[in-house]
């Protein structure tokens, strides 16, 4: 028995050393961050930094390009190794070794740029892929990489790595989830220097400046940093989560509340005979057609003569924007859903959806707040075998539930993408070891209610990543936000024009550039579709500041200085080009002068040599001017020959 007992405990001996050499073993695989990995674009001319993971105490081992390099992880098992400076070139393969041995393969030097900022960064290239369809299908640079990095927050501090993502080269598939505004603006990069270009995407729909700012970053807004104090305290931040979440459950609108959906025949189903539906326009909002302050379920309804030639084929439907929510059927059967406003309904039809003759369309839109209904000046319409049909005019329609108040108040969670640091922490900081060229930012829209805190937070943020990245004054290129909101025909106040004021201000933080895109917007949508002049804009500016083209003339005009005359002011420029000039050849418009009083009224204003001359015989004693000072200076004219508008100003700042 005793000697049964002392195998017994030999073997228990001999099965714990194993299982420890192998738990030392497993837990001593040298690991990589998401963004080393294959299809890699690694920054050229440079000291390039390779990082990761081993046991502490761990020999790794890196071969690239016929040199090895060594190191050995430090006690919590972080290693760093910086490759030499390289030419651009690949691809190239790199061996990683340490317990284990890891390959990335397909790996490019070139230029690498870390793209962020809010949803206008993010729209990717399939959410305009009727402007670019052609950009799509002719998409075949694989030199040109794009990173996408999933949405994530943390608020507990910076993380160690990404979420998975992975890098994609541009082909006409992958190409669609590339960023368009980063895409546009590689491609002219490449174009030029046949360099090749990797694209870091870390950007979020809706997002302030401040959440994309570290810690550190933020030494000096206290408010701001209490915020990251309190929501580090999960004790704080969980229940007011779980309320919010449990009062959001009580009061979600429920899909068999809607007499649409309850009746015996549904409102969508061909059998169903209408009765009580009134008229209405598509496109326009049902509160601007006699119904008041409705959140809920609106039915549209309208039979549409399909000609043969357009029937039996694939085919699409255009519906603008709509909001919130929409289902689309036609002849019975759903054919699509959109969850919110802001995309454009582009709906594919599959062959045989349409048939000769009538056919039934029918949209249920889902309003939670302020107006609902069809956003005007959008594309309506039925397109099949190259022939189009026209949606807009009277349709039908009749409301299917009402949503109430809620019945125990509105309890707001924590939006947490929204929250100091948090994008930070989790989509930029996990990042900064990667050696980049530069950066590109298009962000301002969700800080538009407060432009002066802007005007500090914006310099704020470039001088954080700056040292975060360690890379000395890193390029910093930007884009300045276009028109957009209703036209105002009267000189007036704008939050916009303060938000590009912030831009243009900070153009003084040494090694950065703006892309002015005033005039590239849409009154009537925050996601404008035309994204490949700003990112040739952006590309426009990174030749002149990154790649040293001096002679290149890269913006539009920028105000400089102004002089009193009389009755007149007298305005200078820099980034004149080849002239001032008026694009549209109409007279210069959007110029508003004001004497002491600071009363503005519109201008006259004319081109003289490299100077603009402004008066206004209501103002006989001018002393301060503004041009294009507005949320949508629609019209705005003033340019130089190489046909890039002047950034809006003032000179009563």
């Amino acid at each position: 028995m005793s000697t049964h007992r002392n195998f017994l405990l030999k073997f228990s001996l001999i099965f714990l050393l194993f299982f420890h050499l192998f738990a030392y073993r497993a837990t001593s695989q040298v690991r990589l961050p998401k963004l080393v990995s294959d299809g890699m674009v690694l920054q050229r001319d440079a000291k390039t930094t390779i990082w990761g993971w081993a046991a502490p105490g761990e020999k790794v081992a890196v071969s690239f390009r016929g040199k090895n390099y060594r190191t050995t992880s430090d006690q919590n098992g972080n290693w760093k190794i910086a490759l030499s400076p390289m030419k651009a070139g690949g691809p190239y393969s790199m061996d990683i070794k340490a317990s284990n041995q890891i390959t990335v393969k397909d790996i490019l030097v070139g230029d690498v740029y870390f793209c962020s900022g809010q949803s206008n960064m993010v729209h990717q290239m399939s959410l305009h892929n009727i402007t670019y369809a052609n950009d799509i299908i002719t998409a075949n640079y694989p030199q040109i990489r794009h990173f996408w990095i999933p949405t994530t927050t943390h608020l507990a501090g910076p993380a160690q790595d990404l979420p998975p993502a992975s890098w994609k080269s541009a082909n006409p598939q992958d190409v669609n989830n590339f960023s368009a505004v980063a895409y546009f603006f590689a491609r002219k990069l490449y174009e030029r220097y046949k360099i090749p270009i990797g694209l870091i995407n870390a950007s979020v729909g809706g997002t302030p400046i401040e959440a994309w700012t570290s810690e550190e970053g933020l030494k000096d807004f206290p408010a701001m940093l209490a915020t990251v104090n309190r929501n580090r305290d999960t004790s704080y931040v969980n229940p007011i989560q779980r309320r919010a979440a449990a009062v959001a459950a009580a009061n979600r609108q429920k899909p068999e509340q809607d007499k649409g959906l309850t009746a015996s025949v549904k409102w969508f189903d061909p059998a169903y005979v209408p009765k009580g539906w009134r008229n209405i326009n598509i496109p326009g909002y049902w509160e601007d057609q006699g119904i008041k302050d409705l959140n809920g379920a609106v039915w549209y309804r309208r039979e549409i003569d399909i000609p043969a030639s357009m029937a039996g084929v694939p085919a699409k439907v255009f519906l603008g924007r709509i909001v919130d929510a929409d289902f689309l059927y036609i002849n019975g059967k759903q054919v699509g859903n959109t969850t919110y406003q802001y995309p454009q309904r582009r709906y594919s039809l599959p062959a045989g959806t349409l048939k000769p003759g009538k056919n039934l369309l029918v949209i249920r839109v889902l309003n939670q707040g302020g107006k609902g209904g069809f956003v005007p000046d959008k594309p309506y319409y039925i397109e099949a075998n190259g022939q189009t049909l026209d949606l807009q005019g009277t349709w039908h329609y009749k409301v299917g539930d009402v949503y109430r108040p809620a019945s125990g108040g509105y309890e707001g969670g924590i939006n947490l993408q929204n929250q100091p640091t948090a994008l930070y922490n989790a989509m930029v900081a996990p990042a900064t070891n990667y050696t980049i060229k530069g950066v590109l930012w298009y962000q301002g829209e969700s800080n538009a209610g407060n432009p002066a805190e802007y005007k500090k937070l914006f310099p704020a943020l470039i001088s954080d990543w700056r040292s975060k990245w360690q890379q000395g004054n890193l390029p910093f290129l930007y884009v300045q936000l276009p028109n957009f909101m209703e036209v105002n025909y009267l000189p007036s106040e704008s939050n916009w024009a303060l938000m590009r004021e912030a831009a243009l201000q900070t153009l003084s933080v040494p090694n950065t550039a703006m892309a002015v895109t005033i005039e590239l917007g849409e009154w009537n949508d925050i996601h404008p579709d035309n994204k490949k002049d700003v990112g040739e804009r952006l590309a426009l500016a990174a030749q002149r500041l990154i790649y040293g083209d001096k002679k290149l003339v890269s913006s539009g005009p920028l105000y400089q200085s102004s002089r009193i005359e009389g009755n007149k002011i007298i305005l200078s420029f820099t980034n004149v080009g080849s002239g001032l000039t008026s694009i549209d050849g109409e007279e210069l418009s959007w110029f508003a002068i004001a004497g002491s009083d600071k009363k503005f009224v519109w201008a006259k204003a004319i081109i003289e040599g490299e100077k603009v001359v402004v008066w206004s015989d209501e103002v006989p004693e001018p002393k301060y001017v503004r041009y294009a000072w507005a949320d949508n200076p629609d019209g705005a004219n003033l340019y130089n020959k190489e046909k890039l508008p002047a950034s809006p100003f003032r000179t009563d700042n």
